[in-house]
């Protein structure tokens, strides 16, 4: 070993920010293991490091006996007084047992060491990093495509988008530039693993922060997004300001700011909805594109039937139920949804047929003066 090992420990802890000392432990602890591995795994030794001159010697430690009955664990009294002259038998000492070629085993050691401790130390800051960036949204260079896994380039490292984050029908080629939303960080023995979706509801919302300044500042929030990645998607939005309206912040002027985030999207349809406490209002706003007449809310089932005009009943429940099942998973109600002819039709099955005799006694009943007055008359 030399100085050039020093001083390559000096510029790691600098440029790296690997701490020398932990380094040297490293190196130390490696150099134990290679000496019991060449020169006898039987002995207790210790390796001392020069962290001048990057010089390295091996001790072994012995236990001075009377009788020595193997030297490479035990010496004489005698010969233990020469380095130690108030030792005394059974006292453990610590005798220089550095090889002669051992320089060349402690430089390949020293190497080995070193690159491992920058690889883990490579991944550990890699981990950090991008453990602070979970929930953001990251862009990067598709680098390549495994059974339908999306492997993108992230500069010393790479995110993984399985199946199941991917936009349905969107289509993926190596090389192309890519925006997804880091979801899941995984420290793992070969290295962290990013997973990134571009599915995620939570990459709707970190879209329309990056659009919106109103939803950035906190002016407007973004309480529910129910989301069908590739086709469509309901957004509630509330305002703090009663003079800024949340619905036209995020569609922004001309459409422009919904536009891009629907460009980035691959057109996927986005129904921006206005937020009301009122749970009929917001279920009524959640079935937007739809007209409706009523809602009528069951608190216990937590159930809200909904009443919508003959020819909008299409609307509202939309294409294989599109628009009421992203109504229901935005508002958290369940959502029964009926035409005015389909009600009318319920309320008319539900009619009994009552008994003229019995509809008399009960206005007998109800109008007993008059019944008297109509007795004395005949």
């Amino acid at each position: 070993m030399s100085n050039d090992l020093v001083q390559a420990l000096n510029d790691i802890e600098k440029e790296r920010g690997i701490p020398k000392r932990a380094l040297v432990e490293a190196i130390k602890s490696a150099l134990s293991t290679a000496y019991k591995k060449n020169f006898g795994i039987a002995q207790n030794v210790s390796v001392e490091f020069n962290e001048i001159n990057g010089e390295v010697k091996v001790f072994s430690q012995k236990k001075i006996s009377d009788e020595v009955k193997d030297p490479r664990l035990e010496m004489s009294l005698e010969e233990a007084r020469e380095l130690y002259p108030d030792c005394k038998a059974e006292d453990l000492v610590y005798v220089e047992a550095t090889p002669s070629d051992f320089g060349r085993i402690a430089a390949q050691t020293a190497k080995q060491v070193v690159i491992q401790k920058l690889r883990e130390a490579e991944r550990s800051l890699i981990y950090e990093e991008f453990l602070e960036r979970e929930g953001e949204i990251i862009t990067g260079t598709i680098q390549r495509i495994e059974s339908k896994t999306v492997y993108i380039s992230l500069g010393r490292t790479e995110g993984i988008m399985l199946a199941s984050d991917q936009i349905f029908g969107e289509r993926y080629e190596v090389g192309q530039r890519i925006k997804a939303y880091i979801y899941e960080v995984k420290n793992t023995s070969k290295g962290p693993n990013i997973f990134v979706s571009r599915s995620h509801p939570y990459f709707l919302r970190r879209l329309f922060e990056m659009e919106v300044p109103e939803i950035y500042d906190g002016v407007v929030e973004i309480k529910s997004i129910a989301r069908e990645a590739g086709a469509r998607s309901k957004i509630a939005v509330y305002s703090l300001d009663d003079k800024i309206d949340s619905v036209g912040a995020c569609v922004g002027p001309r459409g422009l700011r919904v536009q891009n985030i629907v460009s980035e999207l691959g057109g996927e349809k986005i129904d921006i909805i206005k937020y009301d406490k009122d749970p009929e209002r917001y279920i009524s706003n959640a079935l937007s594109p739809s007209r409706v007449v009523a809602v009528n809310i069951n608190e216990t089932d937590k159930v809200a039937r909904v009443i919508v005009p003959d020819y909008q009943l299409s609307l509202a429940i939309g294409k294989e139920g599109q628009n009421a099942r992203l109504a229901a998973k935005l508002t958290g109600w369940k959502v029964d949804i009926r035409s005015e002819s389909q009600m009318s039709d319920y309320y008319k099955d539900i009619d009994v047929e009552i008994d003229d005799e019995v509809l008399e006694q009960d206005w007998i009943e109800e109008n007993p003066g008059e019944t008297e007055i109509d007795e004395q008359d005949s």
